[in-house]
């Protein structure tokens, strides 16, 4: 299998232009690409490249609307909603950014809703980007469902992240925690399925509600939750947040984010903004480098985010590599 290597400007830019050619306004293809070359500069592939022939397909289907205006409101001095009208999250995400974070230094707390959404990419980036304005980031966003509670076998809830981030003082951020209410996502469940490969055991239950290590019945049945009733429940707090509390579509309500049947999805996100200085002051920052030593002066520990910062080096200099087959997709698309 041939590969190519593509700089990160390469990247944003074909991302960019093939969106814009699936019908994809300036704005929206220009908060996507810009999240996709995110992604590829971390290391993160399920949410690079290897979407972007998804994303062009939801253009010209209609699931995602190209030309979509997100609408912000504010219906309370620390609260902010935005009405994403089907477009990507990302361009949403950007239309009510500004107000949002001025009302979290004017407030020392507050949120933003988004609903009538789609896929926003890599949750911890934008934790990650509060974290450079020098704000603790408290973010979630949901999925069409793919997890049954446990002891069930009909999905309830989606994969269902929440991520977190920390600033260190210096417009970067100390730490990242992003993770998903499942033992793994569902884009390496859609690879091996694509690939013909088969999954973990556990990853997965078929439609039979059985463990399975066909890729293809994983699709069909549903995803096991990461430490079994704990994960259920991480997910399930994701939910309130993304979907009920913002006022988007349920995981059960929201159409497959994979294949174009269904129409818009109409998911959601919640992001929650804290100013450290309104609680805490320097005291907080003293306390993080404190508690951050405790588990880097161990050797073999590192902080969550670290590996992706190390990807952020390799791939800043280097570029990336592409397998030619996924570049190959992406023109045919």
């Amino acid at each position: 299998m041939g590969t190519g290597i593509l700089t990160l400007d390469e990247i944003e830019q074909l991302a960019r232009d093939r969106l814009r050619r699936a019908g994809a306004s300036e704005r929206q293809a220009t908060a996507v690409a810009r999240s996709m070359r995110l992604a590829e500069r971390d290391g993160i592939v399920s949410h690079g490249l290897m979407y972007l022939p998804v994303y062009t397909d939801h253009l010209r289907c209609g699931k995602v609307l190209g030309n979509a205006v997100p609408v912000v409101t504010r219906r309370r001095a620390g609260a902010v909603r935005v009405d994403a009208a089907h477009g990507f999250a990302h361009a949403a995400i950007d239309a009510g950014w500004a107000e949002f974070t001025d009302a979290v230094r004017k407030q020392g707390v507050a949120a933003m809703a988004l609903h009538n959404s789609y896929n926003c990419g890599v949750l911890g980036h934008h934790a990650e980007r509060l974290a450079e304005a020098g704000l603790v980031g408290l973010c979630f966003t949901h999925a069409p469902a793919s997890i049954a509670p446990v002891g069930g076998k009909i999905p309830v809830i989606g994969t269902n992240p929440f991520a977190l981030a920390v600033p260190d003082g210096r417009s970067s951020a100390l730490l990242v925690i992003d993770q998903s209410a499942s033992v793994i996502a569902k884009s390496e469940i859609l690879l091996r399925a694509r690939e013909g490969k088969a999954i973990e055991p556990n990853w997965a239950l078929g439609a039979d509600g059985q463990p399975t290590t066909d890729a293809k019945a994983a699709l069909a049945g549903s995803m096991l939750p990461a430490g079994g009733q704990k994960g259920f429940g991480v997910g399930l707090m994701a939910e309130i947040f993304a979907a009920a509390l913002a006022g988007a579509n349920l995981s059960t309500e929201a159409s497959p984010f994979s294949g174009s049947d269904g129409g818009p999805p109409g998911t959601g996100q919640f992001f929650v903004g804290f100013d450290p200085q309104a609680f805490s002051g320097d005291g907080f920052g003293a306390a993080m480098s404190r508690l951050a030593c405790s588990i880097t002066d161990q050797d073999g520990a590192r902080l969550p985010g670290a590996r992706r910062a190390l990807n952020r080096a390799r791939t800043e200099t280097g570029g990336v590599r592409v397998d030619q087959t996924l570049l190959d997709r992406i023109k045919a698309a």
